[in-house]
This record gives structure tokens, sequence and C-alpha cells, in this order.
């Protein structure tokens, strides 16, 4: 597939001439001049996989269309450059000088990554990217990876995702216990401190994993995805709600030095091209999972449930005891989390009265 016809199935092709047209002045001049340069982008998603490899492929054709070819971006899968969760160390040396990725695959490296990916409990897609772009997250999501050389944009968010595939029944907070799940970050936390055993294990691994029984269970990220990984063949139950990831952000991580080193011009169009995808992958996930879902119960029978209310209760405990536990363990997660959280309260008022009552209203 070629960079016009990516940036055709993504839905960015408009976004990308909007963009050439801005940076092309009329007649000779930074569109069009300097030196061509030639950048990869490395992702920890499997190559042209639905929403996050497209994704991926389609930021780097929207950057080398609308930047008429002066940055040309070509983008790796997972493992074909490195490995999917040696992505962030890849780009901070610069081995690469971009990535495609989810925070909360570094927590090794900074306590409060995650905050930046999926809080159990947090920010929906909408409040993310407010909190991100308005409410200073942003500031503090930069100041936490400057240290690693690396300068992250948001760029993709799918959405509210669904609890994940099961191979045993959740009755009761018991059924939990000794369960082996795969399920990245705080949410692989939280399920420790209820007994599970958190797996984590990058996305092309799940199904195999699943399959031969290496685990019980796996949350991915929703119907639609999870449909094209075939994840209803090898797992009996799929339940909700997306207590885990309730608007997870991936994100773009550029290389510091590589960014300090482009035009301006071409600094602010990289930044667009971000911000568009941004909001182009939440369309594009909003529009197929209700189609997807429908497929999977019509066409595969698939045993859709929700989570058991006491089941929820114990995960929300859980989850401010574990969120508390990180935020004391470390000072930089202790503003990320403080910040986070008093966004939450805020945008949580206004929704109570905008977004929860309309949806009542609508019925």
């Amino acid at each position: 597939m070629n960079r016009r016809e990516i940036l055709r199935a993504s839905g960015l092709a408009a976004v990308a001439a909007s963009l050439a047209a801005c940076s092309a002045p009329e007649s000779k001049g930074p569109a069009n001049s300097g030196p061509r340069l030639q950048w990869k982008m490395i992702t920890s998603w499997p190559r042209d996989f639905p929403g996050l490899g497209t994704g991926a492929a389609g930021l780097g054709a929207l950057i080398t269309e609308a930047s008429a070819g002066r940055l040309t971006v070509k983008v790796y899968g997972a493992g074909e450059l490195v490995p999917a969760f040696e992505v962030f160390d890849a780009v901070s040396r610069g081995v690469a000088e971009m990535g495609h990725s989810a925070a909360y695959y570094w927590k090794g490296k900074a306590a409060a990554a995650p905050f930046f990916c999926a809080v159990p409990f947090g920010l929906n897609a909408q409040e993310m990217n407010a909190w991100l772009y308005d409410g200073g997250g942003l500031e503090l999501w930069r100041e936490l990876y400057a240290p690693f050389n690396l300068l992250p944009f948001p760029a993709g968010n799918t959405g509210v995702q669904m609890a994940g595939w099961f191979n045993r029944e959740i009755r009761s907070v018991r059924d939990l216990a000794g369960l082996k799940i795969r399920i990245p970050g705080i949410g692989g936390e939280v399920m420790a401190r209820l007994g599970a055993t958190p797996v984590n294990l990058p996305g092309a691994e799940i199904f195999t994993a699943l399959q031969s029984g290496a685990i019980d269970a796996t949350e991915w990220v929703g119907p639609y995805n999870d449909l094209a990984f075939g994840l209803h063949t090898v797992a009996k139950h799929y339940y909700y709600p997306g207590w885990q990831e309730p608007g997870p952000t991936l994100e773009c991580m550029i290389n510091q030095t590589a960014f300090a080193a482009l035009p301006t011009d071409l600094q602010t169009l990289v930044s667009a091209c971000c911000r568009a995808v941004n909001e182009v992958m939440l369309a594009e996930y909003t529009a197929r999972n209700q189609d997807a879902l429908d497929t999977l119960i019509r066409e595969h029978g698939v045993d859709v449930r929700p989570l058991p209310p006491d089941v929820l209760g114990a995960l929300r405990r859980a989850s401010e005891q574990t969120l508390e536990a990180i935020a004391a363990s470390d000072a930089m997660a202790r503003r990320c989390y403080d910040s986070m959280r008093a966004f939450r309260a805020k945008a949580q008022a206004w929704h109570r009265i905008s977004e929860e009552a309309f949806y009542q209203a609508r019925g």
C-alpha cells in the first residue's frame, strides 16, 4: 500500500492536502527548499494492524505527504527493526527518530509514564485530550520524557475499551484469584492486588498465549481490533466495561535531538500531523466498534456480559490504593496523579450535567 492509499484508507487524505497547501507558498520557499530528510518510525504494533498499525502508518504517510517529501518517514512494524517493547530505548538512543507506542509500557523507565496512556477509572478519551492539550498534562509528560531525550505527542486514542476475553466466568472477586491475564500498565498492578497474575505481552503474542493456555484471559482493545486478532476463537467470555483503559492515549515519541534539528516549519507540521492522527483514530474506533461487536455476537455467538457490580467495586478500590501507592513512591508520579485527579473531578462535574445528562435524556 503506497502513501496515498494509506492516507485515503485512514481518512487523512484531506488533512494532508490542507497541511501541504498551508506550508507551500506561491513561489519558491520552505515547502520545496532545504535538505530532504529521511526518518524511521518504529512501532509496538503489527504492520497494517487495523487502527493501531494503520494509525502509525497513516502518521508517517501524512508527514511525508504534507511536507511535500522534505521529511520522508518510513514506518516499521513491531519486530521489523526492534521488538515491540524496545521502542522507547531505540528512539531515545537515536536508532530511529520516531516511535509509535503506548506510554504504560514504560513504567519500568518512569513510574509516572502510565498516567499518559491509561489510568484505571481515570479519564476517557475526551477528557484525556482536554487534560493533555489544555490542562497541563502534556507539559508534565514532556518534562517526564526529557531526561530520555524524547519529546512525546498524543497520536491516537481508541476510546473506552473492553475489560477483555476470559476462559472462565467471573462471578465474584474470588474468580480473579490465580487468573493469568495479559494486562499491561497500572491495570496489571490492580489485578495483582486482587490475586491475579498479570502478564505483559505485545499484541502479536496474545492469540498464541491464550490458545496454548499460557494465559487464561487477556485485555487487548475492543471489538474492532479483537475481531481482527481472532480472539473470539480462543476465549469464551467477553466482558465490559474497560475499567482499566477508559481513554488510552497512544504516543508518538520523537528523538529530541532529531526534532530540534528540524526547521521550525517542519516542527510545526509534525506536531499538527500528530494532532490530526490523534483525532482521526478516535473517530475510526467510534465508527467501527459496534459493527465489529455485532459481527462477534451474530456471526460468532460471543458471550458478551458486564462485570458483576461487586467485582467492579473491588477493582475501583484496588485502583485507588494502587494509584496512591505509585504516587507515594515517586515525586513526579505524585505531580502527575494529582494533576490528573484534579482535572478528572472538574471534568466529571461538568459531564454530569452535559454528557451524562444528555445520554439519559436521549435514552
